[in-house]
């Protein structure tokens, strides 16, 4: 490959992730964004320094979007790309530490996923860990994004998912941006019916987890499931 075509692979692999995240990439794809982040030397200490002030926070910064980053003077498409890359391997770290894992014995790496995926976020995304008849997680996907109600959360597609992923339990999860973990009426009447949905194809629901900062809120804790 000449450097004229290996510019033109790395380029197409940098808009790739910054247009879809890593949703469809190899590990050997993610290795090699990795290995060609270099960038021209400049003194980024400033921009670093506004950018915690603007967004409040690492995590802050860490969520904002490339066009909210790219407005602090010093922080261009490179410095945006060198930040999602790495917010997204660490979350395709911590999701790989509790795949084929006891949901209940990795309680604590469960956690330590749904926070850093959920707590910072602005909008609602609902989640759906799915499980085997062991109780090891099979896979994890977001499904929902949107203010939890019945016009949101469509049970049908949570049956389905439920099936193509052959799973025998659910452990349903969605975030509160407002940072208060108490379930709302809607996420009451939005869990009842997924609840009888899952029954209706013999799949068992563990748990409804509401991420809100640093706190969580547990439906099976409350009995409420």
């Amino acid at each position: 490959m000449n450097t004229s075509n290996n510019d033109g692979h790395r380029q197409r692999l940098r808009d790739k992730f910054l247009k879809s995240g890593l949703d469809g990439f190899h590990d050997y794809e993610i290795i090699e964004l990795l290995l060609t982040l270099g960038t021209p030397r400049k003194d980024c200490k400033q921009p670093a320094k506004d950018a915690l002030k603007k967004f409040g926070s690492l995590n802050g910064v860490l969520e904002a979007s490339p066009t909210e980053l790219k407005s602090i003077k010093g922080i261009g498409d490179n410095n945006v790309f060198g930040l999602k890359i790495a917010q997204a391997v660490s979350r395709r770290y911590l999701a790989d530490r509790i795949i084929d894992k006891d949901f209940v014995r990795s309680a604590d790496e469960v956690m330590d996923y749904l926070k850093h995926n959920l707590r910072d976020k602005s909008k609602e995304l609902f989640l759906v860990i799915y499980l085997n008849g062991r109780n090891q997680i099979l896979n994890m996907e977001e499904l929902f994004e949107g203010t939890l109600s019945t016009s949101a959360v469509y049970p049908r597609e949570v049956v389905k998912r439920a099936l193509d992923n052959d799973a025998a339990a659910l452990v349903f999860v969605h975030n509160h941006p407002s940072g208060n973990p108490n379930p709302s009426q809607d996420d009451l009447t939005i869990t009842k019916k997924l609840v009888e949905a899952a029954k209706s194809i013999e799949v068992s629901v563990h748990d409804h987890l509401i991420i809100a900062g640093n706190d969580v809120y547990s439906f099976a804790d409350h009995g409420l499931l």
